[in-house]
């Protein structure tokens, strides 16, 4: 069985659940997307052309939604490294269970 640090336990001492990951990436996927959109109609209705102005919005949209988002991708990053340190957990119970050991 893995050690006690590596293994998330709830507040009643038993396995943590990991947070939920699908709403999270929603958040930030939606959140990306929308950042690109609002840009790309700023720069239309400034005056830069179609094609460019879509270019110019999207380039101008990656360190906006790097900063704009930073709160959700940081709950997405904890949510998918509490998964994964989950998932080490009960592959390595499921291992010490196959091998017979009883450590």
């Amino acid at each position: 069985m893995a050690d006690s640090s590596t293994v998330p336990s709830s507040p009643t001492g038993g396995p943590a659940t990991p947070p939920r990951i699908l709403p999270w990436l929603l958040i930030y996927t939606v959140g990306r997307l929308a950042i690109a959109a609002a840009l790309v109609l700023v720069l239309w209705l400034v005056g830069l052309g179609s094609f460019p102005g879509l270019l110019f919005g999207l380039l101008l949209s990656m360190p906006v939604s790097y900063l704009l988002l930073r709160p959700s991708r940081d709950r997405l990053t904890e949510a998918l490294a509490a998964r994964s340190i989950a998932r080490k957990a009960a592959k390595a119970d499921l291992r010490t269970r196959l091998s017979g050991g009883t450590e």
